[in-house]
């Protein structure tokens, strides 16, 4: 089966890939992790975040379980493996849990488009492929070794390379927050929409289990993630965002329009002001981006 001529693919640098291994290993992960491993089968992968005991987003990632069901891969695109690795590193106590840091070694190719998990499936490949999270459409992240970059480049050789704005406008029209940038240390998950994706309210105990439950309870947040659309060039973010001489948000993340008609984004905003409105980007000037209304 021949890499489909429709799909698209982006090579980067994953910001994390860190080996866990040891006797208790799935137990300790169980203990930290948002999201729930008990069904997580060799060569599967779960998305999920860490918190900290305040329920703060301290990394996101995925938990691959290697092949052979031995060991565990924690693979994060945007949060760095330094902040990853110290979370985990700060709660091993007694376990007998190795925690190997192996970024540096790996690389990866987003693989965006109708067909490609079919593809990833129809032969043995190399590396670590799971389901992406890019956007709202097909795609898969394929993370493998530099020595295996060879056969990696010839399985997709041909297809189309998408840019990183390309990418980037994907993610924020699909309304995906990036960890650390849009959703971090001083947020909770419920702002950025993670809840469905990222949280198990059936596992058990992890760490901001007791925060979780309790928003859950409460049913709000009192801050959202919302896309924007602006006019003139993208600013640099992390940005400001003003009503009148009143500071009522942030810009998170921004990508050029094609056309060169502005650009869109990513803003973390009181819930007040999701369903719409208009931001400046200082103090006492006129509105220059809008909050796009949900789908």
């Amino acid at each position: 089966m021949n890499f489909p001529g429709s799909a698209s693919i982006f090579h980067y640098r994953p910001a994390c890939v860190l080996r866990v291994s040891g006797t208790d290993a799935w137990s300790f992960l169980q203990g930290q992790f948002t999201n729930d491993l008990r069904n997580l089968s060799p060569g599967r992968a779960v998305y999920g975040l860490w918190l900290d005991h305040k329920g703060r987003v301290m990394g996101d990632s995925h938990v691959v379980r290697s092949a052979d069901g031995a060991d565990y891969w924690v693979v994060s695109l945007s949060s760095p493996a330094s902040a990853v690795a110290r979370r985990l590193e700060d709660h091993v106590v007694a376990d007998d849990v190795v925690i190997e840091d192996a970024t540096a070694a790996w690389l990866g190719v987003s693989m965006m488009g109708q067909g490609v998990g079919a593809w990833c499936g129809q032969a043995s490949r190399p590396g670590l492929l799971f389901p992406g999270r890019r956007c709202a459409t097909e795609n898969w992240e394929w993370i493998f070794g530099e020595s295996e970059s060879g056969d990696v480049n010839a399985a997709i050789a041909g297809a189309r390379e998408a840019s990183g704005d390309e990418i980037e406008r994907a993610r924020i029209g699909s309304a995906i927050p990036r960890v650390p940038q849009d959703i971090g240390p001083a947020d909770l998950p419920g702002e950025g929409g993670l809840e469905e994706a990222a949280i198990s309210y059936s596992k058990g105990c992890y760490l901001g289990q007791e925060v979780m439950a309790r928003l859950k309870s409460r049913g709000r947040v009192r801050r959202a993630l919302v896309r924007v659309a602006g006019a003139g060039g993208p600013p640099a973010v992390p940005a400001a965002l003003w009503r009148g001489d009143r500071r009522e948000g942030e810009l998170r993340s921004v990508a050029p329009d094609p056309r060169g008609r502005g650009y869109c984004g990513l803003a973390l905003v009181p819930v007040a002001a999701a369903a719409g409105g208009s931001f400046s980007l200082a103090s006492g000037i006129p509105p220059s981006l809008d909050v796009v209304p949900s789908a």
